[in-house]
């Protein structure tokens, strides 16, 4: 993958293994995952990602940028992959996106997701940078459950903007349907 095809990231409710690209499957702003209380993955962040869990935390949806070069970056890592600059900051972004892709996972693979499938996983793209794309769950409220939207909802290039829901003591990001 190139840096500008890997910049995937998923959250962590994708019933598949947080800190992965989901339709869930490759790295992200935490490797790997653990259980919490309620069955469901939780995204377990490194050095680099921890600033976004961070203002997560805080409802806050911000993407790594270059302190040289200014180019925004996701999944987070040390280095630049276009300056190789080593200094980075973290910018605010609106969380308005649209649809880029989907999918509804079948069979469930662990308990917790099981008990609300059928339910989604959305890879959204964001409005202020379109290569940047971020996994999770298309909902009709942040604390809804994972299978409460509709899915003839689902639908590429349908706008969206980012709620975050707390759930094993960490702020995750998911997605609702844009107001308009």
């Amino acid at each position: 993958m190139t840096a500008d095809t890997a910049d995937t990231a998923a959250t962590a409710e994708t019933g598949g293994a947080a800190g992965t690209d989901t339709a869930t499957g490759t790295a992200t702003a935490g490797a790997g995952a653990t259980a919490g209380a309620d069955g469901l993955l939780l995204p377990v962040p490194d050095e680099d990602g921890a600033p976004f869990w961070e203002y997560a935390a805080r409802g806050e949806l911000r993407v790594q940028a270059c302190s040289a070069c200014g180019r925004l970056r996701f999944p987070p890592r040390p280095c630049c992959p276009h300056c190789q600059s080593f200094d980075s900051e973290w910018r605010p972004m609106s969380g308005r996106g649209r649809i880029w892709s989907y999918v509804r996972p079948h069979p469930p693979l662990l308990p917790a997701y099981a008990a609300q499938a059928p339910y989604n996983v959305v890879l959204v793209e964001l409005a202020d940078a379109p290569h940047i794309r971020l996994a999770g769950n298309l909902v009709t409220s942040a604390d809804a459950p994972l299978d409460s939207m509709d899915p003839a909802r689902l639908r590429i290039g349908a706008r969206v903007q980012v709620v975050f829901t707390e759930t094993g003591g960490m702020a995750v990001p998911r997605w609702v349907p844009e107001k308009s």
